[in-house]
């Protein structure tokens, strides 16, 4: 007897935004950074026809402290990456992931600075 997979209705991943390999690479890379130092605790991706975003928690029944959010439809304006804060400001805008995660990093450079 063969097994039949049906689809799950409502998804079509040919209209989704994600995040490849090296973006969710140096993302993860600073997430698990900043977990080791006790700052955040939980994440959630969210991955739609618009955008892709990657949110971090402090805690899980919290609002996330941060926002990384890809928008392609902006690349050729003020840039596909947007770092926003906890109260729905953007940051940092840009065209390229390294200098939106900044202001992140320097966080932490402040955390294990003695």
């Amino acid at each position: 007897m063969s097994a039949i997979i049906t689809p799950f209705p409502g998804i079509n991943r040919q209209n989704q935004v994600g995040f490849d390999k090296n973006e969710l690479t140096q993302i993860l890379n600073l997430y698990g950074r900043m977990v080791a130092a006790g700052n955040w605790r939980d994440y959630a991706i969210d991955m739609g026809r618009d955008a892709a975003v990657f949110s971090m928690f402090r805690r899980a029944t919290e609002r996330p402290e941060y926002r990384i959010e890809k928008r392609p439809a902006l690349r050729n304006r003020q840039g596909m990456w947007a770092l926003v804060g906890e109260g729905g400001a953007i940051l940092k805008r840009g065209h390229d992931l390294g200098p939106i995660l900044a202001p992140v990093e320097r966080k932490l450079m402040k955390l294990v600075e003695v």
